[in-house]
């Protein structure tokens, strides 16, 4: 069966119920959204008016498969300790509000070792891990998202991924965001059928696809293994259009939240939306 749910990143336009109002106008399937500035460690208190605005956006327009983007600032292993402290309550903080707003995955950048290489990274990242899983409700899970490895940022390859899950002894409230362009500029092809399948094969040997929840689909204006982090609407990258037909025909991806995070939100999306669409066999 082809991809059934199909969406972006919806801003929110000042109430967060409006995110899903818009994603379902433009014909998504599925949103992604921010629940406060992702630029900014402060955020608004979720009031029970809001909150209830958005499980009746979510009733109304049946998009009930929603995912929330954690704040950029988020670093679980800061080598700083007051840092990694503030990274720890902002991502807790989220998964807080999640559960208000009955949110269940939490897409997050877990770090960047920032110089203190990378097995001391991974284990910052495990404890602090620890700790938020331990802290924050049973009903939201943190969702680790795939990274293009700029600078020092951990989760460039399967193999990181799969250390933080066995450290954590397969935790259940931890899963996988794979994004298209940054597995592709770390370094794993996925323009042709061939390489598709073999990047493919090696996450699910690595990692497993029972623990993908969440895809983010965007072409890429850097090359293979660039390791720089710039995403492009769809077939105007350096991944291709090709790529993304395999993906939205691919079976195992049927269930699975397939967002679109490429340029100029609005009119770029519905775009890319409708490319999407376009390429269902």
């Amino acid at each position: 069966m082809p991809a059934q749910l199909l969406g972006a990143h919806m801003p929110s336009a000042g109430v967060l119920g409006n995110s899903i109002r818009n994603g379902k106008a433009m014909g998504c399937t599925a949103i992604q959204v921010f629940t406060s500035s992702p630029q900014q460690w402060k955020s608004k208190p979720v009031t029970d008016e809001v909150a209830a605005d958005f499980k009746l956006a979510s009733k109304e327009t049946g998009i009930v498969d929603i995912i929330s983007h954690d704040s950029y600032l988020i670093n679980l292993c800061a080598p700083d300790p007051e840092k990694r402290e503030q990274s720890i309550q902002g991502i807790k903080g989220e998964m807080d509000r999640c559960a208000k707003y009955g949110i269940r995955w939490v897409v997050s950048h877990m770090g960047s070792h920032v110089g203190q290489g990378e097995e001391a990274g991974l284990a910052g990242v495990v404890e602090s891990t620890r700790r938020v899983l331990d802290e924050t409700d049973e009903s939201v899970s943190i969702c680790m998202e795939t990274t293009a490895g700029q600078g020092t940022a951990l989760m460039a390859k399967f193999e990181q991924l799969a250390h933080v899950i066995e450290a954590l002894k397969g935790h259940p409230r931890l899963v996988i965001c794979l994004d298209t362009c940054h597995i592709f500029v770390a370094g794993y092809d996925i323009r042709t059928p061939e390489t598709f399948e073999k990047t493919f094969d090696e996450f699910n040997r690595i990692i497993g696809f029972d623990r993908l929840k969440v895809v983010h689909c965007n072409d890429s204006k850097k090359g293979l293994g660039s390791r720089v982090d710039r995403h492009a609407n769809l077939g105007e990258g350096e991944i291709g259009i090709a790529t993304f037909r395999l993906l939205v025909n691919d079976p195992r991806f049927d269930r699975i939240p397939i967002l679109l995070e490429t340029p100029t939100e609005n009119e770029g999306h519905e775009r890319d939306l409708a490319t999407l669409k376009s390429l269902i066999a």
